[in-house]
């Protein structure tokens, strides 16, 4: 028996939010649509493991316990958004018209901006986790999870931005049905946070 596309795309949601090996090659069309209704569990769960990594080793204090807990989701997420992040601040800050933004966003190769934007964001991603302290594990399940939700919405509203193929243009292709179950995750979190 297999599974529907619907149940297939939470694993193609965590191949393409992490470098967890769960299998499940070769993903169909539909299976890579329904994966961003799934971003937002995925979220969760990684959130859960990095709060437990916090609970691990707090001992050694809040600022150990935010230094480590980043460094794991950099580690499971093999540093996707991060990577976006600095693909974007290079574009951003380097590009002054539309076809140079996109040369920049599609080069490997980091930049002064994308460099000084990384060092910004975990710095302070490690400052306010550590003054978050003992609410720390909590926020970062709810932060994981909610903050995955918001880009589906935006695949839903907004058209892809550049008509040659991607490799993450069938995951772009988000509707309706994938908003409103992405949306239906943070829900349950926020629920069982209360």
């Amino acid at each position: 028996m297999t599974m529907p596309p619907v149940l297939r795309g939470a694993r193609a949601a965590t191949t393409f939010l992490t470098r967890v090996p769960v299998g499940g090659f070769p993903y169909a069309q539909a299976d890579w649509r329904w994966a961003s209704a799934w971003f937002p569990f995925v979220g969760a769960i990684l959130g859960a493991v990095q709060a437990a990594a916090w609970l691990l080793v707090d001992r050694g204090g809040a600022l150990v316990a935010a230094s480590v807990t980043v460094a794991l989701g950099l580690l499971l997420t093999g540093a996707f958004h991060e990577d976006g992040l600095a693909d974007t601040a290079d574009a951003l800050g380097g590009a002054f018209d539309r076809a140079r933004m996109f040369e920049i966003l599609k080069d490997s190769r980091i930049g002064s901006f994308g460099a000084a934007a990384l060092i910004v964001v975990l710095v302070l991603r490690i400052a306010l986790l550590a003054r978050l302290d003992a609410a720390a594990p909590v926020a970062l399940v709810l932060t994981q999870c909610l903050s995955r939700t918001p880009p589906i919405w935006l695949m839903v509203a907004l058209p892809y931005v550049t008509q040659g193929g991607s490799r993450s243009r069938p995951v772009a292709q988000a509707a309706l049905p994938q908003a409103l179950l992405g949306s239906a995750w943070p829900a349950l979190a926020l629920a069982a946070a209360h």
